[in-house]
Parts: structure tokens; C-alpha cells; sequence
């Protein structure tokens, strides 16, 4: 299956926090969209691994992804190494996706920024022939390297290189992410409290999403940092947002 677009999230939940809106936008543009979780997300202090998987495929429904998958990497304690490298890469060439969004280069979470370095020099390495990775078949896989990849902004305020446009998608993001209910605000809850689990963390998905959109002109964005330098093959293709 080739898909236009493949997130990857260190923990279920950082890719409907990082980009939900992105991902709505494409698949309703006919984009074929997949999301690649690195860990079960089992050192989080509230639900449970299982609790956490069965999250994530009800938010991978709402939101319409073509495929889900989850790594089993270690959380809090994965490596970037050649090991789980070639993890990564085996699901970039099987899926040979033209972009790739992943973790942000740096956050309060040590996963994130692990996570999102692991993923972009996987998809380096991809590229190069002489790095030999088989399928689940145990065939051999064509190289391939990603057009672009970019960072969605998590937990800290990074400045983005690109906002894009999610108007229209916002409240669909929204209810992608209280998929993860054991995780986001419930009075109900009698778990501990975490950073994430205040009224005041859900409001500011909101209250992000409408500034990086102010930003821009528009009802909402999400924001993008690249470690590449973008480029546009026409510069009236900056107007298209706020024209």
C-alpha cells in the first residue's frame, strides 16, 4: 500500500495532538494517510498499554487513516540506533510515503525529540541503495526517501517554519483527540493528575490551533518546523491562504 503521507508519533496520541487537523485536511483532499506509533505509550501514568492501543484505533477510525501500526519500541527508553533504525525504515519502504510528519525536534518529553531525530535520519538512510531491509514477506525492499519530511509542535511554543491551514477540521481534531479519554480531562477521573489531563492542556489545542490560524488569516493551522530548507515553484503559490 503506498500512502501519500505517514506520521509518526513516539507515544498513541502525539500524532492526533501534532497534526489531527493536517491529517483530516488530506484525507478529505483524497490523500491515502498512515500513522506509525513508535511505543504502546506504557510509562504514562494514566490507563494502560491495552486501554491505550484500543484508543488509538478508535481515533485512527474517526479520523480515516488507511493503516495503523505500532513498533513496540520501548517507551521512555528507546534508542536511536542502528536496530530500531531499521524498523523505521522498513515501514518507510513499505509504505513509500512522499511525506512524512513526525515529533518535534525538542520537548518537554525526551521521547519527542528522540523520536523525531530517529525518524528523520530513518528516512535518510532509506534513500540509500546499499541498506538492505526485507518485508514481512521476507523480500527484499526498493530504497526510498521521502520528498519531505517535517516536525509538528507539541508541548513547547516552537516558532514554525510553515503554519498550514486546518479550517474546517478543527473540531475534528478536537474529537480525535478525546478519543484518548484515559489520558485528557474527565472530572470523573480518579487518576492522577498529569500535565496533560487539565481542562486548561485540552483548551489550549484550541486556543493554538486559532492563534497559528490568526497567524495566517485563517479560522485555524497547525504548525511545522523543517530541517530542510522548503521551497515553492511559484511565489503567488503564498497566496493561496490569505488572498
Amino acid at each position: 500500500m503506498k500512502l501519500d503521507i505517514l506520521a509518526f508519533g513516539a507515544h498513541p496520541d502525539d500524532v492526533e495532538l501534532g497534526c489531527a487537523g493536517t491529517l483530516s485536511k488530506s484525507i478529505t483532499q483524497g490523500k491515502k494517510v498512515g500513522i506509525v506509533d513508535l511505543t504502546q505509550g506504557e510509562m504514562g501514568t494514566r490507563g494502560t498499554p491495552q486501554l491505550r492501543l484500543e484508543e488509538a484505533q478508535k481515533a485512527a477510525e474517526l479520523l480515516g487513516v488507511a493503516v495503523r501500526e505500532n513498533l513496540g519500541f520501548r517507551d521512555a527508553f528507546f534508542v536511536n540506533d542502528e536496530i530500531h533504525q531499521r524498523q523505521v525504515i522498513q515501514k518507510i519502504r513499505a509504505y513509500q510515503p512522499e511525506i512524512v510528519l513526525c515529533n518535534a525536534y525538542t520537548d518537554r518529553h525526551i521521547d519527542h525529540g528522540k523520536g523525531s531525530t530517529l525518524v528523520r535520519e530513518a528516512c535518510f538512510l532509506s534513500g540509500l541503495v546499499k541498506v538492505v531491509t526485507q518485508n514481512d514477506q521476507g523480500a527484499d525492499q526498493a530504497a526510498w526517501r521521502p520528498k519531505l519530511v517535517l516536525e509538528y509542535i507539541q508541548w513547547e511554543e516552537i516558532t514554525p517554519d510553515i503554519v498550514l491551514d486546518i479550517s474546517g477540521h478543527l473540531e475534528q481534531k478536537i474529537r480525535v483527540v478525546k478519543a484518548y479519554s484515559s489520558q485528557f480531562y474527565n472530572p470523573d477521573s480518579q487518576e492522577k493528575e498529569t500535565p496533560i489531563s487539565s481542562s486548561n492542556f485540552l483548551e489550549s489545542i484550541h486556543y493554538r490551533a486559532r492563534n497559528l490560524g490568526r497567524l495566517i488569516g485563517t479560522e485555524a493551522g497547525e504548525g511545522f518546523t523543517s530541517q530542510q530548507t522548503l521551497g515553492v515553484g511559484n511565489l503567488f503559490s503564498l497566496l493561496s491562504v490569505t488572498s
